[in-house]
């Protein structure tokens, strides 16, 4: 048993002022394998002045001190790579190929970008006589997701170190380990006492007392569009600044050029990585109508490939659901599809054959998706395909852009003039055209309800600051 029941406050690990205890389920054996604090306001109040007493001292560092801290902090996150791999598989379930190829990963480079940003990076501007001061916005509260447990926390952290700005971070309760390493490494990289808080527990006792804090300047969520909006509305009581990175339905849209083989593995993967449990997810996948059949053929042989089991296995490519409440939720949208005339062409309800423990869903397509369905409007957060037909380019862009969100979009295909016209037209944060990686040091957020504010390297530092005006500074 892993049983963390204490907070990280002010350079220390402390008792938790609740009392209170909170299970951590391995969602592939459905099995309590951990604990950590159930947290509360005071826990908050703590974590919030030890931030406030650091903050200026924290805002006039040298940049360059910022830079070496986040270099130390790089170097003792590679050491704990191993640490870090193992509990990501056991509290996301992640297969732990993943769990070291990508979320790891992912962790390490937004680290390593904020450190490359500062290279660069102005935070003072003369203009004449004036002067232009970025300067760090004050202590930040951040509530991070369950879904990318190194990803999520460390762009946020990353950032804000590299801005100057303390911060208290309040990670998910079903995610929590991960952040727990976080914070012994960055106690092994001396990170100022009250630089860096922890505080585990769930929205309400932890979430939402953060988001009212009078001395919390700025509160960074990524999460889903309700817990969004509430926190939102606690910030706007007392004017903080908010940076949100919510849901996401994104198209997937195939040009009539593409090489289908190549192509219907893209769709495949955008579908059913990280179990689905992708806010970029590729869900809506947009074909034209001639290519329809074919496409459908080998996606499902395509799909049938996927290897769906044991996380602790290094050929398992998807692992379970990360709980039993998103797992029902999965099930009730392919329940939703079926019921409004959606043709099931693969998967569907229920657990894959063979698995009877665990929170595994099936990798599931549905064909003869209209574009105004529950599944292609409502983020399934599971590994669900939703294919749509187009039949033209203008068409294609409207259904892709008829959604209330607006955080990804995928093209495919050959024809450059075609694929630059759909970038450009797709209304989202981003846009990757065919295999194109995407870099630490590209801005991430999205359009419309998928969020406000940009993340990702020096796009991410920007969020944590203030701008100022010095006139006459040079006279």
């Amino acid at each position: 048993m892993r049983n963390y029941t204490k907070q990280y406050i002010n350079g220390a690990w402390v008792e938790s002022e609740s009392g209170k205890t909170i299970d951590v389920v391995n969602p592939a054996t459905e099995e309590v394998f951990g604990c950590i604090a159930k947290g509360n306001q005071a826990d908050v109040d703590k974590a919030v002045q030890a931030a406030k007493e650091v903050y200026v001292s924290f805002r006039h560092t040298p940049v360059e001190e910022r830079q070496a801290m986040l270099g130390r902090i790089i170097e003792a996150y590679k050491a704990r790579k191993q640490d870090l791999i193992d509990v990501m598989t056991l509290e996301l379930g992640t297969p732990v190929t993943k769990s070291e190829k990508v979320h790891y990963e992912m962790g390490l480079k937004h680290f390593q970008a904020a450190y490359d940003a500062l290279e660069t990076f102005e935070f003072e501007e003369r203009r004449g006589d004036n002067l232009i001061v970025k300067e760090a916005i004050g202590v930040a509260g951040l509530v991070t997701p369950w879904n990318f447990p190194t990803n999520q926390t460390s762009l946020k952290l990353a950032a804000a170190f590299a801005a100057g700005a303390p911060v208290v971070l309040k990670p998910s309760e079903m995610t929590p380990f991960a952040a727990i390493i976080l914070a012994e490494i960055f106690d092994e990289a001396g990170v100022p006492k009250g630089v860096f808080n922890l505080v585990n527990g769930d929205g309400e006792g932890v979430g939402t007392p953060l988001s009212q804090h009078p001395d919390v300047r700025m509160m960074s969520f990524t999460g889903s569009g309700g817990t969004g909006s509430k926190i939102m509305a606690e910030a706007s009581k007392d004017f903080k600044k908010v940076s949100l990175e919510l849901g996401g339905k994104s198209p997937f849209i195939l040009l009539d050029d593409a090489d289908l083989d190549e192509a219907v593995q893209a769709a495949v993967a955008k579908v059913v990585n990280n179990t689905g449990q992708v806010c970029t997810a590729g869900t809506r996948t947009l074909v034209p109508e001639h290519l329809k059949d074919a496409f459908l053929e080998k996606a499902a042989t395509e799909m049938a490939k996927v290897k769906v089991g044991d996380p602790q296995l290094s050929e398992t490519e998807v692992g379970p659901i990360v709980s039993e409440k998103q797992y029902n939720q999965v099930q009730t949208y392919i329940q939703k599809g079926i019921d409004e005339g959606a043709a099931l062409v693969y998967g569907g309800l229920g657990k894959p054959e063979g698995l009877t423990t665990g929170y595994f869903a099936k990798p599931t397509i549905f064909a003869d998706v209209d574009n105004q369905m529950t599944i292609a409007q409502e983020e399934i957060f599971g590994p669900v395909m939703s294919v749509i037909t187009y039949k033209n380019l203008d068409e294609a862009i409207q259904i892709a852009n008829d959604t209330k969100y607006g955080l990804a979009g995928y093209v495919y295909g050959k024809d450059h003039e075609k694929l630059k016209k759909l970038a450009r037209s797709i209304e989202a944060g981003t846009v990757i055209i065919n295999k194109a990686p995407r870099t630490p040091d590209l801005p991430f957020g999205g359009y419309k309800q998928s969020g406000i504010g940009r993340e990702w390297g020096d796009y991410g530092i920007e969020e944590f600051l203030e701008v100022k005006a010095i006139a006459g500074f040079y006279q």
